[in-house]
């Protein structure tokens, strides 16, 4: 199960997540957390322009790193929200432009031998 997720430190004792940007995409298994992403992106995640795509609940995890427990509830697994006052208005978002960058970053990592992408390439 593919889910948001915010540590136990970042959250408060009422289930409100202090750092919305210190939310990650992480796979629960068995109740530990089996893999992890990098931090969301709050143009894409915390965005009042693009509703869908907002990030408001996040399970709760002792700690990012594989192997950690997630918490739960007498509900099942615990979740901490995101106050109102995190989202912003950030424009536009080219997500299919991302998703196409990501995907020549990850063959670009892949195999070492291909020539670095556009989108990969350190902007000076």
């Amino acid at each position: 199960m593919v889910r948001h997720c915010v540590e136990r430190s970042n959250a408060d004792e009422n289930g409100h997540i202090l750092d919305a940007t210190k939310v990650r995409h992480v796979t629960i298994k068995a109740g530990k957390i089996e893999s992890l992403s990098g931090l969301i992106d709050p143009a894409s995640h915390l965005n009042l322009d693009y509703p869908d795509h907002r990030v408001t609940t996040c399970v709760i995890a002792e700690n990012f790193s594989v192997g950690a427990q997630i918490q739960f509830s007498e509900q099942g697994l615990a979740f901490a929200t995101i106050d109102p006052s995190s989202y912003n208005h950030y424009g536009f978002v080219d997500y299919t432009q991302r998703l196409s960058d990501m995907i020549d970053a990850i063959k670009y990592k892949r195999n070492s031998n291909m020539n670095e992408p556009d989108s990969v390439k350190t902007k000076e």
